[in-house]
C-alpha cells in the first residue's frame, strides 16, 4: 500500500511541512529509516537522526524546531506518539479489510454468518456454527460444531476453536490457539492405571478479549471454563479446564494456570508464572515472573518467588540469598574462634 504526505496528513488532523506529494510503502525505526518509509519522532533523545534519516516521512511534534537542513518531509501533529499509534491501526485496518469466502473450505449447510465476512481457504465450519457480522477467519482455521461467536472477531491462521465454545465480540484468536480441547483429567486404578475422565464442558471467551499465538484454553470437565471481558492473554499461555479469569486481567507468555482457579478482575501475571490448582486469586493482584503460587492470595498483594513470597519479603529475602557464602564464611570464622577460645 502506497501512501503520500497529504494523504496521512489527512488520517491525522496533521500539517504536512515539506514535499506533499512524496510517497511511502513502509513502515521503519527512524535510525534505519529509507526511502519510501515513515517513520516518527517522540523521544528527544532520537533527534539527532532526523538529521541523518532516510526516511521520506516523519511524524513529529507541533513544536519541534529543526536546528539544521533535514532531508525528510515532515508531519506536524499534537502527539507524534500517539499519532504513530493511529496510522498502524489504520495501517492494520486496511490491510486485514478481507471479504468474501475463498476456496476451497469447508462451511456446514446449517452453519450461519454475518455481513462483510472473510473466510479463508481451507478453513471448517461444523455444524449449527453462527458467527456475527465483520468477522475475519483466516485460511486454516478449525471451528467445530455448535461453536457460537459474536461480531468483529478476528481468527488468525491455524487456530482451532473445539465444539460448544462461545466467544463473545471485538475478540482476536492468534494463530496456532486452541480453544476448547479437553482438559487435563485422568484418575488412576487399583493397579495405577489412568482412565480418561470425559470433559463435557465448553469454554467461554466474553467480549474485547485477545488469546496469543499458540495459547490453549481447556473445556471444563463440567460447567465452563471462562475468560471474563477484556483480558489479554499473550503466546503459549496453558489454561486448564474451569478456570476461570476476571475481567481485564492480563497474563504473560508461558503462563500455566492449573484446574479449577479463580482468577481476579484486573491482575497482572508475569511469563513462567506457574499457578496450582483449586486456588482464589483476588482481584488487582500482580505476580513477578516466574513465581510459583502453591496458595490462595488476597485482594491486592504483590508476589514473587517460588514457592512465592510477599513481594517486600522477597526482597529482602533475596538481599541474603545473595550474601549466603559471605554469611556462612562469617558463621565458620566466628565458630573457630569460640572453639579456640575454649
Amino acid at each position: 500500500m502506497i501512501f503520500t504526505a497529504t494523504q496521512i496528513a489527512g488520517i491525522l488532523d496533521g500539517e504536512v511541512d515539506g514535499d506533499d506529494s512524496v510517497e511511502v510503502s513502509k513502515l521503519a525505526k527512524i535510525e534505519e529509516g529509507t526511502v519510501g518509509s515513515l517513520t516518527f519522532l517522540s523521544n528527544p533523545k532520537y533527534t539527532p537522526y532526523i538529521y541523518s534519516t532516510n526516511a521520506s516521512i516523519t511524524i513529529v511534534n507541533r513544536t519541534f524546531e529543526a536546528e539544521s537542513d533535514i532531508r525528510t518531509t515532515l508531519i506536524r501533529v499534537d502527539d507524534a506518539y500517539k499519532a504513530f499509534s493511529k496510522l498502524l491501526e489504520y495501517y492494520n485496518m486496511v490491510k486485514m479489510n478481507k471479504t468474501g469466502i475463498e476456496k476451497p473450505c469447508y462451511i456446514s449447510g446449517s452453519a450461519s454468518y454475518g455481513d462483510n465476512i472473510y473466510i479463508g481457504a481451507f478453513s471448517y465450519l461444523g455444524e449449527n456454527v453462527m458467527i456475527g457480522k465483520n468477522a475475519k477467519i483466516y485460511p486454516n482455521v478449525y471451528i467445530g460444531d455448535n461453536v457460537t461467536i459474536g461480531d468483529n472477531i478476528v481468527v488468525f491462521a491455524g487456530a482451532k476453536i473445539y465444539s460448544e465454545t462461545i466467544i463473545g465480540d471485538n475478540c482476536v484468536i492468534q494463530s496456532g490457539a486452541i480453544v476448547g480441547a479437553d482438559g487435563f483429567g485422568f484418575v488412576p486404578d487399583e493397579k495405577g492405571k489412568y482412565s480418561k475422565v470425559p470433559q463435557t464442558g465448553n469454554v467461554i471467551i466474553e467480549s474485547n478479549v485477545d488469546v496469543g499465538a499458540g495459547t490453549t484454553i481447556d473445556r471444563a470437565t463440567l460447567g465452563s471454563t471462562i475468560i471474563c471481558n477484556g483480558v489479554k492473554l499473550d503466546n503459549q499461555i496453558q489454561i486448564a479446564h474451569n478456570v476461570e479469569i476476571g475481567e481485564h486481567t492480563v497474563i504473560a507468555a508461558q503462563t500455566g494456570i492449573a484446574g479449577s482457579t479463580k482468577i481476579g478482575k484486573k491482575c497482572l501475571i508475569g511469563g513462567q508464572v506457574g499457578i496450582a490448582g483449586h486456588l482464589t486469586i483476588g482481584d488487582g493482584v500482580r505476580i513477578q515472573a516466574q513465581s510459583g503460587i502453591g496458595g490462595n492470595i488476597k485482594d491486592g498483594e504483590i508476589i514473587q518467588g517460588s514457592p512465592a513470597l510477599g513481594y517486600s519479603d522477597y526482597n529482602k529475602s533475596y538481599v541474603h540469598f545473595k550474601n549466603l557464602p559471605k554469611i556462612i564464611d562469617r558463621i565458620h570464622k566466628l565458630e573457630k574462634k569460640i572453639n579456640s577460645n575454649e
